[in-house]
């Protein structure tokens, strides 16, 4: 008997790729890729890829949603839009805030892991450093698990899982050292693709964790302001 199956929601970011790690250490995975409209869509499908490469995963899908482009409404998908500068002490919802982003991947991963008998989908969402997306939090993925028992055929079981929900940045920059996550293939930056631009909310906390953790991002930057102390 093989392993169990998983789908696994690679953005191509650094809270993903851990994720990755530690779901196929378990699970024999299918990796997922949504193509959104996003401004980096280019350069975080290539990180996706690298990913996939880089742990062997022959089983893979990238969709195109390019509806979230066209509802508009966040700076990542409207460039009439600017992506706002980073504040890290910020309240509220961003302005890069996708609306309602992760149940349209999730309803993707499930759908796909419904056809290919997998028990689990996993997300890189980060509940404590979401800069605010209330889609990224543990009560949403709750729910949007009991809906995926609902909606799916009798006998079909598939849990939701974050393993690095809880985590803060400086936490998962450690998980992933410790796991030999080649994090030089990730990429994080809201609004560049060929290096990051240092200053936007993704970058910040990005880089936060990596000077919390003394540990140096691999991945080229425009800009790297210390942003440990805030």
């Amino acid at each position: 008997m093989g392993r169990e199956r998983a789908v696994a929601l690679v953005s191509g970011g650094m809270d993903s790729s851990v994720t990755l790690a530690v779901a196929q250490r378990e699970y024999e995975i299918a990796a997922l890729h949504l193509r959104y409209g996003q401004r980096t869509e280019g350069r975080e499908e290539r990180a996706f890829h690298d990913l996939a490469d880089y742990y062997g995963i022959a089983t893979r899908l990238v969709v195109p949603m390019h509806h979230l482009s066209l509802i508009g409404g966040s700076s990542l998908t409207d460039r009439s839009i600017p992506v706002s500068a980073a504040d890290l002490h910020a309240r509220g919802v961003p302005s890069s805030y996708v609306p309602f982003r992760n149940a349209s991947f999730l309803s993707v991963g499930v759908s796909w892991a419904e056809v290919l008998g997998a028990s689990a989908v996993f997300i890189g969402a980060v509940e404590e450093d979401s800069s605010g997306y209330p889609d990224c939090r543990g009560e949403f993925f709750a729910a949007f698990e009991r809906a995926a028992v609902a909606g799916t055929k009798p006998g079909t079981t598939i849990r939701i899982v974050a393993p690095v929900l809880h985590l803060s940045k400086e936490e998962i920059v450690r998980m992933a050292v410790s796991l030999g996550v080649p994090l030089r293939l990730t990429w994080s930056c809201y609004q560049r693709e060929d290096r990051a631009c240092g200053m936007c909310d993704s970058c910040a906390l990005r880089l936060r964790g990596f000077q919390r953790a003394g540990v140096e991002d691999p991945i080229p930057y425009v800009t790297r302001p210390q942003y440990a102390n805030t």
